[in-house]
């Protein structure tokens, strides 16, 4: 895999997001018809695998920067691009629904997690092709883990509610 290649722990990070983005999209459109119950545990799934995402980036960042390891930027700043526009095609998509079910609106927020991760990609990138410190692709790698964990907590919490008065 490029991102193995690359040793970049901010694109790891932004590409397992990617993934678990199609895995997302594809539960939230099998659920999306079955009712409140069923759009409720889809979001506590989602909200799992993003809390597992947070951690296993976090773990990555933490044993690149013990390691020592600098990321590849050129490699970190192409996919970053391409993964940009495809994941601002897909916001577009879901913006006018994001509001329709919890459902819509957890695979909004992941869209839009994709965006910012995709930025802050491209900005290391740039970083550290300039200086070559691995610094900036690691302290990009946490916040997107951040993010990661922050957003499964919010999407935990509602899925959650959404749950109680489902049942």
């Amino acid at each position: 895999m490029v991102e193995f290649s690359a040793r970049s722990t901010a694109l790891l990070g932004d590409s397992l997001d990617m993934f678990a983005d199609a895995a997302v999209y594809g539960l939230s459109l099998y659920v999306i018809n079955l009712g409140p119950s069923w759009t409720a545990r889809a979001s506590l799934a989602k909200g799992v695998l993003m809390a597992l995402l947070g951690g296993g980036v976090l773990t990555t960042a933490i044993y690149n920067a013990v390691t020592q390891v600098v990321p590849d930027a050129p490699t970190m700043g192409a996919i970053g691009l391409v993964a940009l526009a495809a994941n601002v095609a897909c916001l577009a998509l879901l913006f006018r629904r994001r509001q329709d079910d919890i459902n819509m609106r957890s695979s909004w927020i992941c869209s839009r997690n994709d965006i910012i991760a995709n930025i802050s990609v491209i900005a290391a990138a740039a970083v550290v092709g300039i200086s070559g410190s691995r610094w900036p692709d690691i302290f990009v790698g946490v916040a997107i883990a951040t993010l990661f964990l922050s957003s499964a907590r919010g999407v935990l919490r509602d899925g959650l509610l959404a749950l109680k008065h489902a049942n």
